[in-house]
């Protein structure tokens, strides 16, 4: 294990998130640029439209929601509307620009508890314009095991000798795993870059402790063992190789910087298509970053 990150707490405007990915101790795992835990959050029915994630743009990556619990309605501008629910994959690839919206309907209709992660991961340079697309993939649809206290399931990618039906674009893998008390899993030590999250519960990692909501970084080539000795757990499993580094800002990433800036001034004169189904508002486009003071000034 060769460090620790802690997720940072980030107020959206009706709930809380964790920030992980990206952070000064590491930018990116593999492909993983963006790593957020939604909630947990209890939604009492009537909760107001100001909670919504309205219409924003992407471009150069892929999201990926992925709930343990609540639901989630997704629509975007290549015309889908797809419900999300715990164990289901929404598998979004922005490449040349794409916009969308996440609404808690369920949430307001009938109240709700959200707890989730989404993940944003950066396209290879060959891929970064590919055209945008979005599937979605039932539980039943994904690569599960349960042996020796462990529950996995292979969100997408290919470990452990599953492949996951998510059309990925560089190698990489995403697992969701439950620990039963006492229980042991062995992390492969195929991808050069692999972290562990830690969503619920207390972990050890070749016996180092990693907290709840920490993510553990491993050293490459060698296989870590997973321990939850006092209580179950819930952790997520990301690897991947590495597709160089980005530029990220806001919700764009690229591998030029010029690019970010021609999608903001694309988003900024009205020229990237709303969602078919959910047009009607958008988010505007956040004032540029103030840079650093200059400390030799």
């Amino acid at each position: 294990m060769e460090r620790v990150i802690p997720a940072r707490r980030k107020d959206l405007g009706g709930f809380e998130v964790g920030r992980v990915l990206p952070a000064p101790l590491a930018r990116m795992v593999g492909p993983f640029i963006f790593f957020d835990h939604m909630g947990p959050a209890d939604f009492a029915p009537g909760l107001p439209r100001s909670v919504d994630v309205r219409p924003h743009p992407h471009i150069g990556l892929s999201t990926v929601t992925y709930l343990l619990s609540g639901e989630i309605m997704h629509r975007d501008s290549v015309g889908s509307e797809q419900p999300i629910r715990p164990g289901e994959v929404n598998w979004m690839t922005a490449g040349r620009g794409i916009t969308h919206s996440e609404r808690f309907e369920k949430g307001r209709r009938e109240g709700d508890r959200l707890d989730g992660l989404q993940t944003w991961l950066a396209l290879p340079e060959a891929d970064e314009e590919t055209d945008p697309g979005f599937v979605h993939f039932d539980a039943a649809e994904l690569p599960a095991f349960d042996e020796a206290g462990v529950r996995g399931r292979l969100i997408a990618g290919r470990a452990l000798g599953l492949a996951a039906p998510v059309p990925v674009h560089s190698p990489l893998a995403y697992l969701h795993l439950e620990l039963d008390a006492g229980a042991r899993f062995t992390v492969p030590a195929e991808y050069a870059e692999r972290g562990v999250y830690v969503a619920r519960g207390d972990v050890e990692i070749d016996g180092q402790p990693v907290p709840d909501t920490h993510m553990a970084l491993l050293g490459r080539g060698r296989p870590g063992v997973l321990a939850a000795p006092r209580g179950p757990a819930t952790v997520m499993l990301l690897a991947g190789e590495p597709v160089g580094p980005r530029f990220i800002e806001w919700n764009f990433v690229s591998s030029r910087k010029e690019r970010i800036e021609q999608a903001k001034a694309d988003w900024r004169a009205g020229r990237m298509k709303l969602p078919d189904l959910d047009h009607d508002e958008f988010i505007p486009l956040p004032p540029d970053p103030v840079p650093p003071p200059n400390p030799m000034s």
